[in-house]
Parts: C-alpha cells; sequence; structure tokens
C-alpha cells in the first residue's frame, strides 16, 4: 500500500509518544528516588504524591534498575523510527563513543547516592548524570539509525551490483584449456573454472602490455595442449621466452604421444634449424607462388594492405611470383628458395627477362613488363619492379640466406606420421627485416596443417599483428573441422586495425568464438563491454531533505562489465566469453575472474628448465659459404640460360602439327606467336649477351 502523508503522520506521533513514555518513567523514577530532597526544595504536593504512590504500586519502581531500564527500552523503541537528514560527517566511531559513553554514564549515575555531600547534592549530581547518559545515548541512538539506513546502500564504484554468476563446474575434453579463477558474487569469493571446451573455433587473447597474456593464459594452452598430445606452433615475437616453456613441457609429457614429435626451431639472430619455406613438394601450382609472392610483398610493404588491387601493387606480386615459378619449373625446383628468388630478381632486366621467357606457363604475368621494357617505357618498369627489388634487397643477409636455403624439416607439423613442435622467433629490433620472412614461414605452413585427417594441431601466435598473411580468417572460418586450434595475442583491436586494415581486423575479431581479455581501454574496451551485453541490476536512489529521508529502488538492464571497469583490470583478472559445444553446453558463456596460478610452483619449474638443445652449432665460415654458393648458382644459371637460348633453332615447328583434325588457321596463328615470342628472347639475348661480355671486360 502506498504510504499517505496521514501514514507518516501516526508513525511519527506514536514515536513522539514512546518518547515521552519513556521521559515520563524516569521523572517518576527521579521523583521517588530523590523525594527528601524534593521536599526540602518545596516542590511537593499531595495530589502529586497520591499520583506517584498509586503509579509506584505498580512494581515497575520498586527497585532502582527496572525504571532505568524501562525508560531505555522506551527510548529504543522510538529511535527505531528516526528518519530526518543524513550526515555525511558521521561514522560509526562516533555513535560507538555516544552509545557507550552514555550508557556507562546512565548506570554508574547510581553512585551519586553514596557521596558523603547533602542531599541536594547527591539529587542534582544523580539526575545530571543520568540525564546526560540518557541524552548521549538518544544522539547515538539517532545517528545509528540513520547511519544504518544510508550505509546498507553504499556501494560508489557499485562493484557488488555488477557481479553475475559464473561457471564453477570443470569441463574437459580432448581439446579444452581450463583455467582456474576465483570471483566475486555479491560481495563474496567464489571458485570458478574458465572452460575453453572448443578452441578450435579460435581464442583471441587481449591485453595491454603486463597484463598478464602470457604468464596467466598462454603458458597453460601450452602446458594443457602439449599435455593432451596436440603438434604446436609457436611464434614466439621474444624468443625465446615462451619456447623455452614449450620445449621443456615437450621434455615432461613426450610419453603423451603415440609417435613421438620433433623440435624444431626457426630463429635468425641464433640458428638452431633450417628450412625452406618454398620447398618444391609443397609448390603444386602457380596459385601456391602467388600466394607466396603476396605475403612476402605485403609483409615487406605494410600499407600495401590498404590498397590491394592498385596497378603499382599487384605489378611486383605478379613479378614476384613469375621469377618464383620459374625457379620452381627450373629442373624440378632445384633453386626454389627465397634466396635464390632474391637473387636472380636483381639481375639485368636484359638477362632476367630473356630467361623467364623460357617457362610459357609464367608468360601472362610477364609480357607487361617485357612490352614496358621493349617500348622503352623505363620509367613504368622502375616503379613496376623497383618496389619488388627494393624491399626483397633488405632480406639479403647471409643468416637468413643461410636459414632459408635448407631442408632441416618441412612445415606440416600435424602430420601423423611426423608431428612436431615447431618454435619460431623473431626479434623485436629486427622486425621489418624478419617479419615478411616469418610470415611466408606460417602463410606456407597453414596451408598444410589446415587438411582433413591431420593430428590435432595447436597454433599459437604471440604479438599476432607482428607478422601477416591472408588467410588467417579462412583457417579460423574452416579450421574447427580438421582440429586446429588457433590462439592470436594481441594488444588491443586498434593494432590490429593498423597493421590489417579495419576491414579485415573486423573480420577476424568478428568470427573468433572465444575471447579474453586483460586491461585494455579506448574503443577496445567499449567494443568488448557491448559485445558481453547486459544483466539486470538494482538501482537504488537516495532523497535528502531537511526533514526526512527517501529511499527508492529500482531494477533496469545495464552493462554487466563496463568499459570503465576493463580499462581498470588488474593484471591476472581477465574478462572474456566462451563457445560450446553441442555436447558440452555451457549457459553461463561470460566472466569475469582473477586466474589462479601457484607463483611458487612456477618459479620453481622455471628455474629447472633446460636451455634448447643445439645439436650442430652453426660457424660464421659455414652462413658465408651458403651465400657466396648461392649467388655463384644464380650467376650459373643466367650463363647457362643464355648459353641454351644461343644454340636454340630459330624455326622451331610446333609439336601438333601433324595432329589430325587441327585448323590451319589455329597452326598459323600459333606459329606468329611463337616467332613474336622468339623475336623478344632473341632481341633480349643480344642485349643480355652484350652485357655479359662487358662485365667479363671489366
Amino acid at each position: 500500500m502506498m504510504q499517505t502523508g496521514e501514514d507518516i503522520g501516526g508513525l511519527r506521533r506514536i514515536m513522539d509518544m514512546t518518547r515521552m513514555i519513556s521521559l515520563f518513567i524516569l521523572a517518576v523514577h527521579f521523583y521517588i528516588s530523590c523525594y527528601q530532597a524534593f521536599a526540602g526544595w518545596h516542590w511537593t504536593a499531595g495530589i502529586t504524591d497520591r499520583i506517584i504512590s498509586n503509579i509506584s504500586r505498580t512494581g515497575l519502581f520498586v527497585t532502582w534498575w527496572r525504571p532505568k531500564l524501562a525508560a531505555l527500552i522506551a527510548l529504543a523503541i522510538s529511535l527505531v523510527g528516526v528518519k530526518g537528514k543524513k550526515d555525511e560527517k558521521i561514522n560509526w566511531k562516533s555513535i560507538i563513543a555516544y552509545l557507550l559513553c552514555g550508557l556507562l554514564i546512565y548506570w554508574i549515575s547510581i553512585l551519586c547516592f553514596y557521596l558523603p555531600v547533602g542531599l541536594a547534592t547527591i539529587a542534582i549530581s544523580y539526575m545530571a548524570l543520568t540525564g546526560t547518559g540518557y541524552l548521549l545515548m538518544m544522539t547515538g541512538g539517532t545517528y545509528l539509525s540513520r547511519w544504518l539506513r544510508e550505509k546498507l546502500h553504499k556501494d560508489i564504484f557499485n562493484t557488488d551490483n555488477e557481479t553475475f554468476p559464473q561457471e564453477e563446474r570443470l569441463l574437459e575434453n580432448e581439446f579444452s584449456i581450463n583455467l582456474p579463477a576465483k570471483y566475486n558474487l555479491k560481495g563474496k569469493t567464489r571458485d570458478s573454472w574458465i572452460n575453453y571446451v572448443n578452441p578450435c573455433r579460435g581464442l583471441l587473447v587481449a591485453g595491454t602490455p603486463g597484463a598478464g597474456k602470457s604468464y596467466f593464459v598462454i603458458r597453460h594452452i601450452i602446458e594443457q595442449h602439449i599435455r593432451k598430445g596436440f603438434s604446436m606452433f609457436l611464434y614466439d615475437f621474444k624468443f625465446d621466452d615462451l619456447s623455452i616453456i614449450v620445449y621443456n613441457t615437450l621434455l615432461k609429457y613426450y610419453k603423451n604421444y603415440p609417435v613421438k614429435p620433433s623440435f624444431w626451431v626457426i630463429d635468425f639472430d641464433r640458428i638452431i634449424h633450417r628450412c625452406n619455406p618454398l620447398y618444391p613438394e609443397s609448390m603444386v601450382d602457380i596459385t601456391d607462388a602467388t600466394e607466396a609472392s603476396r605475403t612476402i610483398m605485403l609483409g615487406l610493404n605494410r600499407d600495401w594492405i590498404k590498397k590491394q588491387g592498385d596497378f603499382f601493387v599487384e605489378s611486383p606480386i605478379n613479378f614476384l611470383t613469375a621469377v618464383i615459378w620459374y625457379l620452381r619449373k627450373y629442373e624440378d625446383g632445384k633453386y626454389c628458395t627465397l634466396p635464390h628468388v632474391i637473387e636472380l630478381i636483381q639481375a639485368d632486366y636484359d638477362q632476367l627477362f630473356a630467361v623467364l621467357l623460357k617457362e610459357p606457363e609464367i608468360g601472362a604475368l610477364i609480357n607487361p613488363f617485357i612490352s614496358a621494357y621493349n617500348q622503352g617505357a623505363k620509367a613504368q618498369l622502375e616503379g613496376q619492379i623497383a618496389s619488388a627489388k627494393i624491399g626483397l634487397a633488405r632480406l639479403a643477409s647471409p643468416q637468413l640466406y643461410y636459414v632459408l636455403s635448407g631442408n632441416d624439416f618441412t612445415l606440416d607439423v600435424n602430420n601423423p606420421e611426423a608431428p612436431k613442435i615447431v618454435c619460431m622467433g623473431n626479434n623485436p629490433q629486427k622486425l621489418q627485416t624478419y617479419g615478411p620472412v616469418l610470415s611466408l614461414y606460417i602463410s606456407r605452413m597453414i596451408k598444410l596443417v589446415n587438411r582433413k585427417g591431420q593430428l590435432k594441431s595447436s597454433l599459437i601466435f604471440d604479438e599476432f599483428p607482428t607478422i601477416f598473411f591472408n588467410n588467417i580468417d579462412s583457417l579460423i572460418a574452416t579450421a574447427r573441422s580438421n582440429k586446429v586450434a588457433t590462439t592470436l595475442a594481441v594488444q588491443d583491436f586498434s593494432q590490429l586495425s593498423k597493421d590489417y586494415g579495419k576491414e579485415q581486423a573486423d573480420v577476424i575479431t568478428g568470427i573468433i568464438g572465444n575471447i579474453i581479455s586483460g586491461q585494455v581501454t579506448g574503443d577496445t574496451a567499449k567494443t568488448l563491454s557491448e559485445n558481453f551485453g547486459k544483466i539486470a541490476q538494482d538501482k537504488n536512489s537516495m532523497t535528502i531533505n531537511s526533514s526526512d529521508t527517501s529511499l527508492s529502488k529500482a531494477t533496469q538492464l545495464d552493462y554487466a562489465i563496463p568499459a570503465s571497469k576493463i580499462a581498470a583490470l588488474s593484471s591476472g583478472e581477465f574478462v572474456g566469453m566462451v563457445a560450446d559445444n553441442p555436447e558440452q553446453r555451457i549457459s553461463l558463456k561470460m566472466f569475469h575472474a582473477a586466474i589462479q596460478n601457484d607463483h611458487a610452483a612456477i618459479a620453481k619449474e622455471e628455474a629447472a628448465y633446460k636451455a634448447i638443445l643445439i645439436r650442430q652449432p652453426v660457424s660464421e665460415e659455414m652462413v658465408m659459404e651458403t651465400y657466396n654458393r648461392i649467388r655463384s648458382e644464380i650467376t650459373d644459371l643466367l650463363k647457362a640460360e643464355l648459353a641454351a637460348l644461343s644454340v636454340e633453332k630459330e624455326n622451331e615447328e610446333p609439336p601438333d602439327t601433324a595432329r589430325k583434325g587441327q585448323k590451319h588457321g589455329k597452326t598459323q596463328r600459333w606459329k606468329e606467336a611463337r616467332q613474336e615470342r622468339q623475336r623478344q628472347r632473341k632481341s633480349l639475348w643480344h642485349r643480355a649477351k652484350s652485357g655479359m661480355q662487358d662485365d667479363d671486360e671489366r
């Protein structure tokens, strides 16, 4: 029932009456206890004495403490309904001081009757002390009533109101990642589990530096997936921070693999193993060369990512594709490595075009360049090719040549017959040089991993925006059925947009099913807050006026985890969302919890880590020998091919002229095209030969 003014007024009158009863009991007690003093002051009367005598027969005033206790109880009842303006200066210490002092003075005032003084002095002292104690208790009780009503809803940061139930069950399967955590629910700390039961739907780990991505999340992924027999690829941005964890975890759980995996490391600063990302068996058709070329060029020129399709972006990509595919076809891929590509593309146009024309499959790719060259459009040609030559020249270092030209292992990490654990290291100081090469490795690896019938695998990319490859969105979208769990670690969504372009960044963040984020700010925090959605929250308001205080309570939907709260997360504290399986439903998918790590056990474990074993140290002489050998091989290739062109028959009959049913017009056109190509090659050969002779003379 709604309260009316009459209800409130009646309640106040009852409270006032109760307080008056308390004062009346105390006054009667004073009259009886100090009667002789009142008589000496001539403050007594016959009618008053008869009335007090009748009241005393009730038994309430038989002893000295009964009326004082009754007055105190009546005072306490009257204070229950106390309202009025709240005082922000009131605190519990003041309230306790008032109450304790009042009670002490109120009850010890009886000692005044034992003082060796006159009756008047005793009466005045007793009534003054009792009244003082009574007033102190009334003041403390009033403050207590007002303070309790105000403090019951005191939550200035709305912390308890923004809590929600979270998953407390441990849900495991052969793919799952399970993180122990604690969370707050209405002011109580409870144990929970963050269950990523289907990491094959993609896992995005976000957080600013120091938020705890590696220590609280990625190390658990590494440990649990290796323990469950996964093959693994790790991109370690700050090598070997994570690689050392992978290596020692593998040593611990080797026995869990039916087929023992091999361990490989690609690092250009400290050479351990070698791998050719363009090894011929993986280059099935020219589209593989196109993908590799695009990955390299966009990795070398990040601003091209937003300009794909432009003439001066696609031209160097096509030209690099032609060179790669030529080396793939030359003697069945004998020189199909990135170092050989870099050396070949630096050759003079006369020699390079003459050699490339020998491969018919790349004729359409190089024809625009040859036409521009023959027509003297040198400026256009340089604009088309020079960006490729200049960018690739940054990769011409002996260490890169040595690692990229070897074949210690292949990139099919989830091959059931030969599973692998591959760690790939980067160096933040050499990001512009190593990034494109590592991107090529990853691009080639993904194509081999994302196939049916392979071993379950875990792909972990630390600081993912520092590398670039086009197929990450298709990997996340299609790899679930191929048992590939992909983990992407980023610092901020804006970092992803800067390096991949906004459209592709939105696709990547939009198709990932599992998200876990530490402290992030700005648009990233706002986006996450909106994705997490809203929950029903209690909203309380207080209105204070000169005579009363009113409270109103309502329920409304508001963000479960506001952006401001995400921006203020502590290290080790994470928010996120999990994706479930049809056979493992999770109703409470959202979480805001602190992941629990056994710091002492981790420190002890890390102290016992073994260094990554280098079976065969690589000397500087071996590196330089490989570097010089590759350069000489390309020089010999150019000389051999140009020599072969010089003895080639000028007019060669088409091989299928005698084929039955071939039309004369088609044969004639074929002859004319063949003759034109031979004419271009002959012209280029003469230019190339002249240039080589000049080089020999010099």
